[in-house]
């Protein structure tokens, strides 16, 4: 009985710290809104120019990596980094959420 106890107790805090992760596309969203959708649209999938890439569809740890990496610097792009700079980690993990829940991306290993 403990044993059992013991293994919901885990399995409660696990899907905790999942959520803790997790972002929120609602809060995406509203980001996306205020700066990202000038330049790549609501959903992702505005094309001015090859220089602005699509992101509806995205997959989310791709997206994460990437904004982190313009905020690090380890990734250099004159309009990226100085955006990326002000972003927090959930702001980050909240965008990615938005923009992988989108249409757009296709994955060709499917068909």
């Amino acid at each position: 009985m403990i044993r059992l106890i013991v293994l919901i107790a885990a399995a409660c805090l696990l899907l905790v710290a999942l959520n803790a992760e997790a972002g929120n596309p609602n809060r995406g969203k509203e980001l996306a809104e205020q700066v990202c959708a000038s330049c790549h649209g609501m959903d992702g999938n505005l094309v001015l120019d090859d220089d602005y890439p699509k992101l509806g569809g995205q997959h989310a740890d791709y997206l994460v990596f990437a904004l982190k990496a313009y905020r690090s610097g380890d990734r250099d792009n004159d309009l990226m980094s100085p955006f990326a700079q002000d972003l927090s980690d959930q702001d980050i993990r909240d965008l990615a959420a938005w923009y992988s829940r989108q249409e757009g991306l296709i994955d060709l290993r499917i068909r």
